[in-house]
């Protein structure tokens, strides 16, 4: 072994060893947060990538990481998008201002529904000794699987009624819908998480006015989906939702029959989606687009969760031309937004960072539907800028740098399981 070579194995075993460290920090005895200060409570799709991330180290916990998360399901089916297990004076918005009324205290809203996916690849690992948190966990993932085809499903693909929902706050797809929000009774408050992080790197005072607004509308109808649906200006069918949560009925059928339970429901949910998807295809972007279910218009935006069609099982079209474009603009990929566009930010959120846990389902999607070349470029691209600077939430397209929070938990989760496993793990 040469000494370059030597040197990289054991930065290797350095960030193997520090991404479990990270793992083991942000455990909060059954979960595991984002990372303190910024983000010090548990996040619905953050936990589920914790999950896979200890999969990797213990089992057990993997699985007692979702159960976790399902404690915190409503009645209705809906998991939250933030679940409030302890008081944090130091975040905004708190569950004061969501008043939601739930034990434990929970957010209003959901996030992509990554669980049974993620469900499936720990079962993978260990079936016998997941055999029995399958079962426990089938009938809430149905549960929640089912709420957003009856409440967001209406139009075949599925409706976010707030940004954060999405995963992807800021990103450019809601742009135009947002417009129309009201931030007349906003109101002055003190955001938290500038004081932690850049404001250059986190959403805009005008984003976050309109993300309350939206929390106020909600609260104040008692987040009631029928009321929300008929009162609110800002019902956006997001792609990335939609392909996710395609993903995840393709990986709870398949739990379906290793547990012996039926799939003919969710067979139902999978045709709905698909048929749904068919109208998100932008022809003049050459990708999937989100679209304004106020107005019917596509957004014109192809941003990250375009590429997320290969993961959903969804026939890409001329996605492919469209991703390689965007990877030659982009040194170290997959930015979230495409750097043609004139709004691109390398550094400002889901305005141009690249993420690398939305790298490891867009890559695993690509590996699973033939296109090896293209998902390695993304698992080596994470890697290199892992690798260089450690585990950031996200990360400069352009340069590798680090943004956003630091020590976070979902980037050492996929470094564990899928960043140093391969683009098929």
């Amino acid at each position: 072994m040469n000494n370059m070579a030597a040197i990289e194995t054991l930065n290797i075993d350095e960030r193997n060893r520090q991404a479990a460290e990270i793992l083991r920090t942000n455990d909060r005895g059954g979960y595991n947060i984002p990372t303190a200060g910024l983000y010090p409570y548990q996040w619905n799709w953050d936990s589920a990538f914790a999950a896979w991330g200890w999969s990797e180290i213990d089992i057990s916990r993997a699985w007692r990481e979702l159960e976790t998360l399902f404690k915190g399901q409503w009645s209705t089916g809906m998991v939250p998008h933030i679940i409030f297990h302890e008081v944090d004076e130091g975040y905004f918005p708190g569950p004061d201002v969501w008043g939601t009324h739930k034990t434990p205290q929970t957010s209003g809203i959901t996030q992509p529904p990554v669980a049974a996916t993620i469900a499936r690849k720990i079962y993978e690992k260990a079936p016998q000794a997941g055999r029995a948190s399958v079962e426990q966990l089938f009938k809430p993932m149905m549960d929640w699987h089912r709420w957003f085809i009856e409440q967001r499903g209406e139009s075949g693909a599925i409706a976010i009624t707030h940004p954060w929902e999405s995963g992807r706050d800021n990103a450019l797809d809601w742009e135009a819908a947002a417009q129309s929000i009201d931030i007349s009774n906003v109101g002055d408050y003190t955001r938290r998480d500038t004081s932690h992080v850049n404001p250059e790197m986190r959403p805009r005072k005008i984003d976050y006015d309109r993300y309350l607004a939206l929390v106020y509308l909600g609260r104040d109808v008692g987040w009631d989906e029928s009321k929300i649906r008929e009162l609110s200006p800002f019902r956006v069918a997001d792609v990335g939702m939609t392909f996710i949560l395609l993903r995840a009925c393709r990986d709870l059928a398949w739990l379906a029959g290793e547990i012996g339970e039926s799939r003919v429901e969710i067979d139902g949910w999978i045709a709905h989606l698909e048929a749904g998807c068919a109208q998100l295809w932008n022809e003049e972007l050459g990708c999937y687009d989100s679209m304004d279910l106020k107005t019917g218009k596509l957004s014109g935006t192809k941003s990250v969760a375009s590429f997320l069609c290969w993961y959903a099982g969804v026939d890409p079209k001329s996605t492919k031309t469209s991703l390689e474009r965007v990877l030659e603009l982009a040194p170290f990929s997959l930015p979230s937004l495409d750097p043609a566009s004139s709004r691109f930010d390398p550094k400002r959120y889901w305005l141009g960072p690249t993420w690398p846990v939305v790298n490891s389902i867009v890559g695993l999607g690509l590996a699973e539907q033939g296109e090896a070349e293209l998902a390695e470029r993304l698992r080596k691209d994470t890697f290199e800028m892992i690798l260089q600077t450690g585990f950031y939430e996200y990360f400069n397209p352009m340069t590798a740098a680090g943004e956003g929070g630091n020590n976070f938990t979902w980037t050492a989760a996929v470094w564990l399981a899928w960043v140093t496993k391969g683009p098929a793990s």
